[in-house]
Formats: C-alpha cells, sequence, structure tokens
C-alpha cells in the first residue's frame, strides 16, 4: 500500500506537469481540462475505502510524524510568482496583473473549497472536526503553483517543476500529520488547477469590463489573525 501512495502523489506531480507544460493560456478546452478533471474523478474514486487502506498504511510506518511545515509551504508556489513580477522580472503578465489574477484565482479556489467543507461535513482522519473534503493548504499550493506555471512556466520547465513539485509536496505532508484523506489532496488539486484556468481564460472580459484603465483599483495583503490573503478594493 505504501508503494501504492508513493506512485499516487507521483502521478499526482507528473500529470499535474503536463496538465501545465503548455502554459498556453489559449490552448484547446479539452486539453486545458485534462488535470483538472482527472484529480477530481481521482479523489471522487478513492474515496472511502481505499484512502482509509492508505491512512491506515501511513500510521503503521510513520505513527508519530508530526510537521508545520505544510502550514508554510502551501503558499510558497503563489509567493515566487509574485516575488519575481515585483524584481521585474515578466511573466506573461504585467505585476498588476498577476496581483489581480492571483487574488481572483485564490478568492475563487477557497470559496469553493469551504462550500464544499461545509456542505460535505466530511471527517478528518484524525477526527478533529468534519471539514475534512477538500483540502484547503492543497487547493492554495496547486493554485499558486498552476498561476506559476502559466507565468513564467515557457521561461522555464523548471518553474512549472518546482511548483508542483511543492505543491505535492504539501499534499503529502497533510496526509503525513493525519489532517486530510487521499481522496481530499486529489481532489484539491483538481480545483486548485481548474479554479485558475477558468480565471485565466476569463481574465481579458474581466480586464475590459472591470479593471479599466480608467478605473482606481488597489490590491493589498491582507491577515486577519487566522487567515491572510490578497483583498481588491474598486469602485462600483
Amino acid at each position: 500500500m505504501r508503494n501504492v501512495l508513493l506512485s499516487a502523489l507521483l502521478t499526482l506531480h507528473v500529470l499535474a506537469g503536463f496538465g501545465q507544460v503548455d502554459s498556453t493560456i489559449r490552448k484547446p478546452l479539452w486539453k486545458a481540462a485534462i488535470a483538472p478533471v482527472v484529480f477530481m474523478g481521482a479523489g471522487l474514486a478513492t474515496q472511502g475505502a481505499i484512502s482509509r487502506d492508505v491512512r491506515t498504511e501511513l500510521r503503521k510506518h510513520y505513527p508519530n510524524f508530526h510537521t508545520r511545515a505544510d502550514d508554510y509551504l502551501e503558499y510558497t508556489p503563489t509567493i515566487i510568482p509574485l516575488a519575481l513580477g515585483a524584481v521585474g522580472v515578466r511573466g506573461k503578465h504585467t505585476f498588476k496583473d498577476q496581483l489581480i489574477i492571483t487574488a481572483l484565482a485564490q478568492v475563487a479556489a477557497q470559496s469553493i473549497t469551504q462550500g464544499l467543507k461545509i456542505t460535505v461535513g466530511y471527517p478528518r482522519p484524525d477526527g478533529s472536526s468534519n471539514n475534512s473534503f477538500p483540502s484547503g493548504h492543497t487547493v492554495v499550493a496547486f493554485t499558486g503553483a498552476a498561476i506559476l506555471s502559466k507565468e513564467y512556466g515557457d521561461q522555464s520547465i523548471w518553474y512549472s517543476v518546482g511548483g508542483y513539485g511543492v505543491a505535492t509536496s504539501v499534499a503529502a505532508l497533510r496526509m503525513l500529520n493525519d489532517r486530510h484523506w487521499l481522496a481530499d489532496v486529489l481532489f484539491s488539486a483538481g480545483v486548485g488547477i481548474g479554479t485558475t484556468e477558468v480565471v485565466y481564460r476569463c481574465y481579458p472580459w474581466i480586464q475590459r469590463k472591470i479593471f479599466r484603465r480608467d478605473r482606481k483599483i488597489a490590491v493589498m495583503p491582507f491577515y486577519n489573525g487566522a487567515a491572510g490573503g490578497l483583498a481588491l478594493v474598486a469602485p462600483l
């Protein structure tokens, strides 16, 4: 079963990268949908017995494993493209547009995630709460990795490999910490990648209709003591 888990995580990394190697924003819709559909389908397919078996094996081999690295690594794929843009490394969009796209993608992905957590109410492996499905950490990480790949993947494939490598590590750590099932992280990878794809496809329209040059827009970070992110402020 441990080999099955390693194979699943390797597949998660490879398929995510494969789905984003061609980081062209307007690639065919069917091609763009491969990775998110596969991951969300795999998440639904592994719900139940398969995820419980994987969790049993993880507890057997790593009974005392605990780290908070996943609490910090989840933001790394998001920070990297913004840091590159901030120091003048041009991606597909300007730094301002990258900020807006990142805020839109992360807010949309987390809205879907939190809505499903409340609606599904699936118990966590450690029994601490009933909001296991899907994994918020994994969604944040894969959303950031997809943005990094979109913005800089054409400059070097290692941006995509690195971003999805970190995101896959976050997914693995969430399971090793006994906070999520295999099904949670697989489905979450699909949510992150899929939401980012939708935002990139809709952004030209959003840019024309909402973020016009004659409209002043502010993008700023926020932290409320429990969660942080980017906030958009625009006149109606």
